[in-house]
């Protein structure tokens, strides 16, 4: 389903209950490093449990994370 050529689509565009594997973290070196504290890591799996108010809930690392729609869109599937 993603688009390697592109380097896959942004987790933000997943759909609810879809598993996946983050393939790259887009942006700054800050904004990679704090994707990286809360458990998204190249190779990693993560699935979005629900979207709601411009923020995402996920599961990544047996840990249910929320982050925003504009953050979400930097990690690539």
């Amino acid at each position: 389903m993603s688009n390697e050529r592109g380097g896959g689509m942004p987790l933000v565009m997943s759909g609810v209950g879809e598993e996946s594997y983050i393939k790259r973290i887009k942006g700054k070196d800050e904004t990679k490093n704090f994707l990286e504290k809360l458990g998204f890591v190249v190779g990693g799996k993560v699935m979005v449990v629900s979207k709601n108010n411009g923020n995402i809930i996920v599961n990544v690392k047996d840990s249910r994370v929320a982050i925003s729609k504009e953050m979400a869109a930097r990690v690539m599937i």
